[in-house]
């Protein structure tokens, strides 16, 4: 009795323990369709849909709590691009996994085919209406559109699109193989094919074979200069063709497709709860042709004010930004992200707290009307944002009189890079101009002003204008310093219809205070006058740090 006792004790150990490993078994199987849903997830938000899902979906299914909530959003999403809601086959999903399939079959080069910028407009508008293909580059005839002459290319595509909704009409995108290596990227110039854009006398179009134009006159080194109509190289292009649309139609045409169910936004709309990111924002206007003015919009920050992280061997900080632009009728006329990001190696780090971070957006308004800017800003590390609201009050540079852009006083101006385009932060035409938003400056520092003038006679004799500049400086509306224009404190730099002015004024013996910087221009051959004026203040210099000391 005692012996079959024992048995049915070790049958009952020897149960319990197998029922030990059944229910580990089960543990790990568990965790492992969980580990496969996650990355089921993960790939649909970042690969599936990465280029139509909309900012506000992201962020609401990255909120989701458990997969139950995860799959009715997947579900939502594709019904609200259903064409027709009614029918169980939903076209615009197949359609788009059919577009995935075809950029991952033709467009793979090293990275896969929905990953180019080929298979990204692939996935987001389908294929093209025509297309023209050079895919070994070589000897190439410009049109007249752009330019004529004949140049070396690298292998490109151009694709045509009849209409895309939210785009517009009559698309035309280009595609660059600049690497040689089988990717192709969306180009913004038609000259960035160009394989001898920076070689001297080479590949030049007519106009610079006919000697009346130079390479740096081209929209791809001098954007404002497209506009000037005494341009040769702008000659005969079309509207569309101009930088500033160009450079719009680039960031559009990559854009997530509108929602057609606009009443369903308001379901992945999600609150924000602002706290203080405090940066300081200015403004600028400038002359571009008789439709649009330039509007550079910079903003800077405290570093002490940013949350920075460890990564590795740098401190790192990285804020979001988020832009739109909107006319008194609500009207979108810019919308933009990006990011601003700032790293300091251990080193550098406490010096570089004590520093400021700019960060500029450079977009086209029409002249003479209002606009609302709504800037966001989000330090992704601490979660604090930053929210403001200006008016843009865009002036008309339409008078017959001397006009001018505003005064820039700026940090620091010098010559544009030979490769910078019009997407480069503070360009303006060949110059780089980097302002002082906060206009803030000390004892024994130099004014550095910016400023473009218009409407100014010609010379018949010499072919250029002839103007008299007079720097002011004034506290409480009293003169406290006049400057005349000399070579030593100015240049000016005619370019056809407007003459660019850069000063050089010395602040000496201005005591701590709020100040007005006047620029006063006379015409001296049509005798027209103009004073532009902009504030600045001077502050007390910074205390030097205190030593230590020394014990012996």
């Amino acid at each position: 009795m005692m012996r079959f006792s024992r048995i049915w004790a070790v049958l009952a150990i020897l149960s319990l323990g197998s029922g030990l490993c059944l229910s580990g078994a089960a543990q790990d199987s568990s965790r492992k369709r969980e580990r496969s849903q996650t990355e089921r997830y993960k790939e649909w938000l970042d690969k599936d849909v990465v280029y139509i899902i909309s900012e506000e979906e992201k962020q609401f299914f990255k909120d989701l709590k458990n997969d139950e909530e995860r799959e009715s959003f997947i579900e939502q999403f594709w019904q609200r691009r259903n064409p027709d809601p009614r029918s169980p086959y939903n076209s615009f999903k197949e359609e788009h996994y059919r577009r995935i399939a075809y950029a991952n079959q033709h467009y793979t080069s090293g990275i896969p085919g929905w990953r180019t910028d080929r298979g990204r407009v692939y996935i987001l508008w389908g294929p093209p209406d025509q297309t023209e293909s050079r895919p070994t580059g070589g000897i190439y005839y410009r049109s007249r559109l752009e330019g004529g002459g004949s140049t070396s290319v690298f292998p490109f595509e151009k694709w045509w699109y009849r209409h895309i909704d939210g785009v517009g009409d009559d698309i035309e995108l280009e595609f660059v193989d600049s690497s040689n290596s089988g990717e192709y990227r969306l180009a913004m110039s038609p000259d960035e094919k160009d394989a001898l854009i920076n070689v001297p006398g080479a590949g030049l179009t007519l106009a610079e074979e006919m000697g009346l134009a130079d390479k740096r006159d081209r929209a791809f080194f001098n954007p404002s200069g497209w506009y000037d109509p005494n341009n040769p190289q702008a000659a005969g292009r079309r509207t569309k063709d101009g930088p500033f649309d160009r450079m719009e139609q680039f960031f559009t045409v990559q854009r997530p497709p509108k929602i057609k169910f606009e009443d369903l936004k308001s379901v992945v709309t999600t609150n924000v709860t602002f706290s203080s990111l405090a940066y300081d924002l200015k403004t600028d206007y400038i002359k571009l042709s008789e439709d649009k003015v330039m509007v550079p919009i910079t903003l800077e920050l405290d570093n002490r004010d940013l949350e920075f992280k460890k990564d590795k061997d740098f401190n790192r900080a990285h804020i979001n930004v988020y832009g739109i632009v909107t006319g008194l009728t609500n009207r979108i006329h810019a919308e933009w992200e990006d990011e601003i990001a700032r790293d300091f190696i251990d080193l550098y780090f406490d010096a570089g707290k004590e520093k400021r971070s700019a960060y500029q957006r450079i977009i086209a308004l029409p002249p003479g009307q209002r606009y609302k800017l709504d800037l966001v800003l989000k330090d992704v590390n601490s979660k604090k944002v930053g929210a403001m609201s200006v008016g843009l009050v865009v002036p008309k540079f339409d008078s017959p009189g001397l006009q001018s852009s505003t005064i820039i006083l700026a940090n620091t101006i010098t010559a544009a890079p030979m490769n910078a385009t019009q997407l480069d932060q503070y360009v303006i035409g060949d110059m780089r101009v980097v302002p002082n938003v906060t206009a803030e400056y000390v004892p024994g520092q130099n004014l550095v002003p910016y400023m473009q003038i218009y409407n100014m006679e010609i010379d018949q004799t010499s072919e250029k204008p002839s103007l008299d500049i007079k720097f002011v400086v004034k506290k409480d509306g009293k003169v406290v310093e006049e400057t005349e224009d000399t070579a030593v404190n100015s240049e000016q730099f005619y370019y056809g219809q407007r003459v660019v002015l850069v000063g050089r004024i010395p602040l000496k013996g201005v005591s701590p205070g709020k100040y007005t910087l006047e620029i006063q221009v006379v015409d001296k051959i049509s005798g027209n006058s103009l004073t532009t004026r902009t504030d600045f203040k001077v502050k007390n210099p910074p205390a030097p740090p205190v030593q230590a000391a020394n014990p012996d």
